[in-house]
């Protein structure tokens, strides 16, 4: 009987320690060139303006919906559109995700007047809110032919300039 009251115990411990344990964090904190620093909630990125992007990722089509990386750098001063040229052309954008993952983007690449292809940071995939294994956000580079800089849980972006 004692063993089984120190089982139950045990288990009560391991609920009770789910149950405190908040969930994921959903603020995105992001940094300009120049040391801004900007950190939105899930309700402030929800009201930005958002896009459509399929891409097909690993031979799965997938239907992303999120905001256009350019509009979250324009937040911390990066230079986009004719303000991209000079030192600004070696800057690059750190995308962190919360397991550790790191991406690294030339900031050229993110500016829709420099090229073609989009790069978003999704907050919903397939008309669904993200899985948790990808969520808050996850980064999503169109014309990647490799998923590698599909980043998930992304919690933080910066923009450094490199010498």
């Amino acid at each position: 009987m004692s063993c089984s009251l120190r089982r139950l115990g045990s288990t009560l411990a391991i609920l009770s320690a789910l149950i405190a344990t908040p969930t994921l964090a959903e603020d995105l904190k992001l940094s300009g060139p120049a040391g801004q620093a900007v950190t939105l909630t899930a309700a402030e990125f929800a009201a930005l303006p958002h896009v459509a992007l399929t891409v097909t990722l690993e031979g799965k089509t997938l239907a992303f919906q999120g905001v256009p990386l350019s509009v979250l750098l324009a937040k911390v001063g990066a230079p986009q559109g004719e303000t991209l040229r000079g030192k600004a052309m070696s800057d690059v954008v750190l995308v962190s995700a919360r397991d550790g993952y790191v991406v690294a983007l030339a900031l050229a690449e993110t500016d829709p007047k420099m090229r073609k292809d989009q790069v978003i940071l999704a907050n919903r995939m397939n008309g669904q809110p993200l899985p948790d294994t990808a969520a808050p956000y996850r980064l999503v580079v169109e014309g990647d032919l490799r998923a590698a800089r599909t980043a998930r849980m992304v919690a933080a972006i910066a923009v450094r300039h490199l010498e």
